[in-house]
């Protein structure tokens, strides 16, 4: 799995590389991928909110968006590109913080929950969001992390 991060400037204190891919390929390799490729872009709160106005039309920054490819065909000897996840470290961090949580413990969340929505998992109906909180459980739990949904999260957490 070939994971690009870009981090913006002024944005510090983020994980290592290793460890993003490790959480991203703690999810695909769930699903049986492991010729692939995905993007990272940590940003700072402006960017991460004129991105959530741009693309989901809602003011102010969210945790993590996820744009997935979609369907893209599969071309021998070329990975397949799963999308892109833009991750607000600001916010991010609020949330760790207000949540009572290691913040490590919120990004790995976060990586793992926008990598399960580029290979196609929603929580738009009821029955989605169980299968995906579900798998978000048993993923962490597998990295020693707790329950992220013990106990219920804020709003922006809610919105991807």
């Amino acid at each position: 799995m070939t994971v690009d991060i870009d981090v913006a400037a002024g944005v510090d204190g983020v994980p290592s590389r290793a460890q993003f891919r490790r959480w991203l390929c703690l999810a695909t390799d769930e699903f049986g991928v492991s010729d692939g490729e995905a993007a990272l872009r940590i940003v700072d709160e402006p960017e991460g909110a004129a991105l959530n106005t741009r693309w989901r039309g809602r003011q102010g920054a969210t945790n993590v968006l996820s744009f997935p490819a979609g369907n893209m065909p599969d071309m021998p000897g070329v990975p397949r590109h799963l999308g892109d996840l833009v991750l607000c470290a600001p916010v991010l961090r609020r949330e760790a913080q207000a949540q009572g949580k290691p913040e490590l413990h919120h990004w790995a969340h976060l990586v793992v929950h926008g990598t399960l929505h580029l290979l196609g998992l929603d929580h738009e109906e009821s029955g989605e969001a169980q299968r995906m909180e579900a798998l978000e459980r048993a993923l962490l739990a597998r990295l020693g992390i707790a329950d992220p949904y013990a106990e219920r999260k804020t709003g922006d957490e809610q919105d991807n």
